[in-house]
């Protein structure tokens, strides 16, 4: 049987590393065939190998597995279709009986050829189950299969013509892998290093992970479900969209899996409808490091956590968010990764709602007076719903505020959506001002938490934003950020939370750890490095039309408010 052809398959390039897109069986690979000029030193090249095998990040890991059947003595990788190729498959076929042989390929001709005379052809899936089942691998060339196998100490034999091969060690393979791959980043196209490709394929991996079983979605509005169709189609078809408690679960009746629904629009008894019918349910929320613009002006989020045991401003019961800072392995390399997106954030004055702006809001302070940032908040905020004790408004914060720092100079910053008037929370300045010395608005929080001293907050995500920036934090309701030995805790105290934590590694499990990312240019799984790269382009976040009536709506409930205010 001739397959010899000039035509290559991408095979070729040798699709050791990839990720997937938003199709079942799309894919971004990340490593071609070519002498690496990116430098990197052997400690990184180390731990990067060490990760590929304990992650199983090599090949089509999102798709399902291929297990090998008890018969097969032979997996053939055939890839190139040259004399060596020809050569091989006849040597095969002549050494084993037809049901002992599997063929691994990605050249879709070649997979014709063999499939059309009834051998068992493997053009997709993961195989990394395949590879570790001890069955010796027969490859053509340097494939991914050979390499992977040579990695895991499998026996594996590269054939070059009709009587050479070799046997490919894992010894070999490495330092074939560090001479002849290099690595492009499938957002930029440029060439990274092996460490950054391995990061960019475990952050995918994740992503995969967290949502694989996620069949249907209910409770999004309707300028997220584009978006949130993207996260959850990963490497796998889309999940249905359902509008209500009956129809999500007669839709996952008949497609099993798991239903995702957003926090704070969860439909009327759907958790308690779906414990009875033994299905799952998971809840959805906005990132830490969202997108470029507010969520009230309509712009969708590029960065989502998928909690499956609550959500992580509920510290009425654990969280995923919560076993993660109390269970997980915080390694040197998260650690220092960890350490590293820190200082991007300090530097580009990142916050959850993108960079800083260019207006700067003044803190009007005596020199050498305590400066104290009080963050407002939205009123109905669920985090002050779930996660406060006695202090649960603005009003009764500022106050206690006050309180305990008479001689501090105080500024007071309103919740930007209940200053746009989309949200309730309104304060009257006057009141304000009763226990403020100052009201900041406009400008960025960043900009305000670097000008102070402390911030003081009932369950604000300023608080973490100012613990990230080395500012000391009080925190007077329990955030998912207090409780860990870092901060300053007047509210409930949550027992749950037994670990004390460094910086980095708060930092470590809540941005890197918890969230998922999705980078809104290519539409693929990220980290939130690039995010807060792509931060900086801003025809990537530009507002729907509708949000011209949104922002005037807000204008005449500011109003309307403030003529009552004054009644009143």
């Amino acid at each position: 049987m001739n397959f010899c052809s000039s035509h290559l398959s991408y095979e070729h390039n040798c699709n050791l590393l990839a990720i997937p897109d938003t199709t079942q069986y799309g894919q971004s690979v990340l490593s071609v065939r070519s002498y690496p000029s990116f430098p990197e030193n052997l400690s990184k090249i180390t731990q990067s190998f060490q990760a590929i095998l304990e992650e199983e990040l090599t090949g089509q890991f999102w798709l399902p597995d291929v297990i090998i059947p008890r018969t097969i003595q032979a997996i053939v990788s055939l890839s190139v279709e040259t004399e060596a190729s020809v050569a091989l498959w006849h040597h095969i076929t002549t050494v084993f009986k037809h049901d002992a042989i599997i063929v691994f390929t990605c050249n879709k001709r070649i997979a014709k050829i063999i499939n059309r005379r009834g051998y068992t052809v493997v053009l997709n899936g993961n195989l990394n189950k395949a590879i570790k089942s001890g069955v010796r691998i027969w490859a053509d060339d340097y494939s991914a299969v050979a390499l992977l196998g040579a990695l895991q100490n499998s026996d594996v034999l590269i054939w070059y013509s009709a009587t050479r091969y070799n046997v490919l060690t894992k010894t070999e393979a490495v330092s074939w892998i560090k001479n002849n791959i290099s690595w492009k980043s499938p957002f930029t196209g440029h060439e990274i290093s092996i460490s950054d490709a391995v990061q960019i394929v475990s952050d995918a991996r994740r992503t995969v992970n967290l949502t694989r079983d996620i069949s249907v979605c209910v409770g999004m509005s309707w300028w997220k479900k584009a978006r949130i169709r993207a996260f959850f189609s990963i490497g796998r078809h889309p999940p249905l969209f359902r509008h209500g408690t009956k129809g999500a679960l007669r839709a996952v009746s008949r497609h099993s899996g798991t239903v995702a629904t957003w926090v704070s629009r969860v439909p009327h008894l759907l958790e308690q409808e779906a414990a009875k019918a033994g299905v799952n349910v998971c809840k959805v929320e906005d990132g830490f490091i969202r997108s470029v613009g507010l969520g009230s002006d309509f712009l969708p989020p590029s960065s989502i956590v998928v909690d499956r045991q609550g959500i992580y401003f509920d510290p009425s019961q654990a969280s995923d968010l919560e076993t993660i800072l109390n269970t997980a392995h915080f390694d040197e390399a998260l650690t220092e990764r960890a350490s590293c997106l820190i200082q991007t954030l300090i530097d580009n004055d990142v916050s959850k709602y993108a960079k800083s702006d260019v207006e700067i809001h003044r803190i009007h302070a005596h020199p050498g007076r305590r400066k104290i940032l009080v963050p407002g908040q939205v009123s109905n905020d669920l985090s002050i719903r779930l996660g406060c004790g006695k202090i649960n408004n603005n009003f009764g914060l500022l106050k206690a505020v006050r309180a305990s720092a008479p001689d501090a100079h105080i500024t007071f910053r309103p919740h930007p959506d209940v200053d746009a008037g989309h949200r309730p929370g309104h304060i009257p300045d006057s009141k304000v001002m009763r226990y403020a010395d100052q009201i900041a608005r406009g400008g960025s929080m960043v900009s305000l938490i670097n000008q102070v001293n402390e911030v003081h907050t009932m369950t604000s995500l300023a608080g973490f934003e100012a613990i990230l920036r080395g500012r000391k934090v009080v925190t007077y309701g329990s955030p998912f950020y207090a409780g860990w030995g870092i901060t300053c805790d007047m509210g409930p105290v949550i027992p749950r939370r037994v670990r004390k934590l460094t910086l980095t590694e708060l930092i470590a499990g809540t941005l890197i750890l918890y969230p998922l990312y999705l980078d809104p240019k290519t539409q693929l799984p990220c980290g939130p490095e690039l995010l807060i790269e792509r931060m900086s382009d801003p025809t990537l976040w530009k507002p729907i039309p509708i949000v011209r009536l949104r922002k005037l709506q807000g204008r005449v409930r500011r109003l309307v408010g403030k003529i009552l205010a004054e009644t009143l």
